[in-house]
């Protein structure tokens, strides 16, 4: 009796592994690099303009402040010998907020920059994704992997749909370009 639920299980096992293996061999697999097809886009330069823009704003802003911080430490320094105990550990009290202020500052633009980098990017890579999407069902692909992981590419089971990709979206792109596997 255990002789044959030993020889059923092993059936089993067997017939899962043969399924299996003819399931991975008759999946259909693609490859796509997201990011050169937005770096195609004409839309994708007036993003970096925006956020270039943005950026030299946040700067310039950080910039008065910090010359502004300059200013007061300058004072600060000139007038040391003159001050009282109290009032030099007041002083340097304000310089320090000031300091935090600006460095807290600095981090919150980096912070509301990437957002915003993240929001005009955002319908960029929407289209891109629902061109894979459209690709991928057209050509009845199971699996679409981002290509810059990729170390090896049998050309024969696996295709590249970057062009495909630039195509559906109007745009011309390098074929040398996108196939970087």
């Amino acid at each position: 009796m255990k002789k044959s639920i030993f020889s059923i299980l092993i059936a089993l096992l067997m017939l899962g592994i043969t399924q299996a293996d003819a399931t991975a061999q008759s999946l259909k697999v693609g490859y796509a690099d997201p990011e050169i097809i937005i770096t195609y886009m004409p839309e994708y330069q007036g993003v970096q303009q925006q956020i270039a823009a943005e950026y030299r704003t946040s700067q310039e802003a950080l910039q008065a402040l910090a010359e502004d911080f300059q200013e007061r430490v300058d004072r600060y320094q000139k007038q040391l010998p003159l001050l009282s105990a109290e009032r030099q550990a007041e002083r340097e009290a304000e310089l320090t907020a000031l300091q935090a202020e600006i460095q807290n500052s600095a981090a919150s633009k980096d912070q509301e920059l990437a957002a915003r980098q993240d929001d005009l990017m955002a319908p960029l890579l929407q289209m891109v994704q629902d061109a894979i999407d459209t690709i991928a069902k057209e050509k009845g692909l199971d699996i679409v992997v981002r290509s810059p992981a990729l170390l090896y590419v049998n050309p024969d089971t696996v295709i590249n749909i970057n062009v495909d990709i630039a195509q559906r979206l109007g745009i011309e792109i390098e074929d040398d370009s996108t196939a970087s596997n």
